[in-house]
C-alpha cells in the first residue's frame, strides 16, 4: 500500500513494514520553474489590480447607495445583486460576445467613427480584467454599502461645523471609519482572484496565464497529483497571509472598541 502527498511518496506500508518518507522535491521544483514563478505572480498581479478597481468602482457606487432614499436604496441593491440570478458561465460568454473581433462593443465604436477598424480585445489582459472587474464588483460593494449605511453622520455633520471642506470630510471623516468595509470587500475579491481559473480561461489568452489554469493542467492534463497537490498549498498559503493581516486588523480594532 502507498499514500501520497504534495511531497511525494508519504508512506509506503510493504510486508509489514511501514516506510515514512518525506520529500520536498516538488516544492523546490515551483521555486525553479519559470513556468510555475510566472504564474503565481501573474494571480497575484491581477488579483491586486482587480481588487484596487473594484474599490475604485465599488466605493463611489456604495456611497451613494448608502446616502439614497430607501426606495431607490432597493433598487439600487437589486441591480447590484442581479447578476447573481444568471449563470456565471453565461455572463462570462456574454462579454465574450460583446468582446470579439465583431462583437458589439467593436461594431458600436465603428459605428460612431471612434475606430476604422475592430479592435483587438479578446484574449488579452483587459479583456480579463473586465471579465473578473466585474464578476467580483458586488464583492466589494455589499461590504462597503453594509459599512456606510451604518455611519453616524452626526461625525460627518460635526466635520463640517468645524470649517472642513466636503473633500476633507471625506478622507478625514469617512474613509477612516469604512476601514473595516474597504478591508473585507478587498478580501473578498483578492482570495478568490488569486485561484481564478474559468474567467482567464474564456477571456483570457496565452499572455495571460494564471495558477488556476496550472492547477487544472496538472491535475486533470498530466495527472501529476503530487505536483498539483504542491501548488494547491502554495495558494492556500498565499492566501492565508491576507487572511492573517485581516484577522490581526479585526483584533486590534475590537481591542481598541473594548
Amino acid at each position: 500500500m502507498e499514500i501520497s502527498d504534495p511531497l511525494g511518496t508519504l508512506m509506503t506500508y510493504v510486508d509489514g513494514v511501514l516506510d515514512i518518507k518525506i520529500k520536498f522535491s516538488n516544492y523546490l521544483f515551483l521555486g525553479q520553474d519559470d513556468l510555475y514563478i510566472v504564474t503565481y505572480l501573474n494571480s497575484i498581479k491581477y488579483a491586486l489590480f482587480t481588487t484596487v478597481l473594484c474599490l475604485i468602482i465599488g466605493y463611489p457606487f456604495a456611497y451613494f447607495m448608502a446616502r439614497a432614499q430607501p426606495s431607490a436604496r432597493a433598487t439600487l441593491m437589486m441591480m447590484v445583486m442581479l447578476p447573481f440570478w444568471t449563470s456565471f458561465l453565461l455572463r462570462i460568454y456574454a462579454w465574450k460576445g460583446m468582446l470579439s473581433t465583431h462583437g458589439v462593443l467593436n461594431n458600436f465604436l465603428m459605428s460612431v467613427g471612434a475606430i476604422d477598424a475592430p479592435l483587438h480585445m479578446m484574449n488579452t489582459p483587459f479583456s480579463l480584467m473586465i471579465g473578473m472587474v466585474y464578476s467580483y464588483l458586488p464583492f466589494m460593494i455589499l461590504p462597503l454599502f453594509t459599512n456606510l449605511s451604518k455611519l453616524d453622520v452626526r461625525f460627518i455633520e460635526a466635520a463640517a461645523d468645524l470649517g472642513s471642506t466636503p473633500w476633507s470630510t471625506f478622507w478625514r471623516v469617512t474613509v477612516p471609519l469604512s476601514k473595516s468595509g474597504i478591508i473585507a470587500g478587498s478580501m473578498l475579491v483578492f482570495i478568490p482572484c488569486v485561484g481564478e481559473f474559468v474567467i482567464p480561461d474564456l477571456l483570457g489568452g496565452p499572455g495571460t496565464p494564471m495558477i488556476g489554469h496550472v492547477m487544472w493542467d496538472e491535475f486533470f492534463s498530466n495527472n501529476d497529483w503530487p505536483m498539483a497537490s504542491a501548488v494547491t498549498v502554495v495558494v492556500i498559503l498565499l492566501i492565508l497571509v491576507p487572511m492573517g493581516i485581516l484577522n490581526k486588523y479585526q483584533s486590534e480594532e475590537e481591542r481598541g472598541n473594548s
